[in-house]
């Protein structure tokens, strides 16, 4: 996230900010509703979901009772398998 929102904010400080904020809406939400995500389509694994938000994926695995969040990153971009490791 931290990298995303220094991309955004050389051009916008205000837009990388609510981006950041409505990132951190979505994790939240995720704790109350795990499985409120979609399964990744790339992947055969129901543990690992993700939540669409604007041009970006939030990609998070299911253990139990907690919410793991291996990556964030942009939708244009092919999924690195390496990080769900």
């Amino acid at each position: 996230m931290e990298s995303i929102a220094g991309f955004i904010a050389a051009d916008s400080p205000h837009y990388a900010e609510l981006l950041a904020l409505d990132v951190m809406t979505a994790i939240d939400r995720l704790s109350v509703f795990p499985k409120s995500g979609r399964t990744v389509p790339e992947l055969e694994n129901p543990s690992i979901r993700e939540v669409i938000l604007g041009n970006y994926r939030i990609v998070y695995r299911l253990k139990k009772e907690v919410v793991e969040v291996l990556t964030i990153y942009h939708g244009a971009r092919l999924l690195d398998r390496n990080i769900l490791k």
